[in-house]
């Protein structure tokens, strides 16, 4: 290795190393804080090592709000939304991409116009559906108007374009009907779409804060965003009570991650691999 090409590569990790660090600093601040008292966030210098409050902060938390039931209201709706997102996106997707039928071409073009709609402008019609249907304050409010996405849909779509057309005509021939070509072919395939899919759906859900707090009244049904927001008094806030109760909602985001990472990391190198 030449000199050049080793003080090249020095800098990029050097880049890359200082990156990173940027990028973890915010989380290990938010870490920080959840162990200190709030009078440790307006020290100066800032205070950067761990301290002893983490169980006491964690004890306001469960006592200013009601986390527990947050936190499983929330596991609930992220999996039931993140399940039905998978299913009817892929199913969707699938059939866009592999089956031909009349208007399939503009249907697909005028489902992806819906992308350049601001969600913002879709909040007074679909708070007037939900609330036509009777649904408010109830969790079908949330989970029904999600079960499918445009973006899913081209997601899976262009993913589902790559699978050969031979096999599933091989399918066919020992009697796979339409759906079985699906579930028997298609899914196996696109499971690292499915994977990524499944991580932004998930994180969306979890980290709605928005749509709750339009349509749920029932404080017993309040998701962790809206848990979180009871911690803040109207003049005076326990920053380091926040700063534990927001380190509590992003850990379930963490193990989430990690667990379908692996599916995740090779959906994305998939097509950077040759045969």
């Amino acid at each position: 290795m030449t000199v050049e090409v080793l003080t090249k590569k020095i800098i990029v990790n050097t880049f890359l190393m200082i990156g990173v660090a940027i990028s973890i600093f915010p989380f290990y601040w938010l870490i920080v804080m959840s162990t200190n008292e709030t009078s440790a966030m307006f020290a100066f210098p800032p205070k950067l090592t761990f301290g002893t409050n983490l169980m006491n902060n964690f004890h306001h938390v469960l006592e200013k709000s009601n986390f527990i039931r947050a936190f499983f209201n929330t596991v609930f709706i992220a999996l039931i939304s993140c399940t039905l997102q998978l299913f009817f996106n892929s199913l969707t997707g699938f059939a866009f991409a592999k089956f031909k039928f009349p208007g399939s071409k503009l249907l697909f073009f005028a489902m992806m116009a819906t992308m350049m709609i601001p969600a913002q402008m879709l909040l007074v019609p679909q708070f007037i559906i939900i609330k036509e249907f009777g649904w408010l304050g109830s969790y079908k409010a949330l989970i029904i108007p999600g079960m499918a996405s445009a973006f899913g849909i081209f997601w899976i779509r262009q993913y589902a374009l790559a699978i050969h057309d031979d096999l599933l005509e091989a399918a066919r021939i020992d009697g796979c009907k339409k759906f079985g070509l699906y579930w028997h072919v298609a899914l196996p395939i696109l499971r690292p779409a499915l994977a990524f899919l499944a991580i932004t759906t998930f994180m969306g859900v979890w980290e709605d804060y928005l749509w709750p707090l339009i349509v749920l009244t029932d404080t017993s049904k309040f998701t962790l965003m809206l848990a979180l927001q009871q911690l803040k008094s109207a003049h005076t806030a326990d920053y380091s009570m926040v700063m534990t109760g927001a380190l509590l909602a992003t850990l379930p985001l963490i193990v989430f991650f990690l667990i379908v990472s692996r599916q995740f990391i090779a959906g994305i190198t998939e097509g950077a691999v040759k045969s």
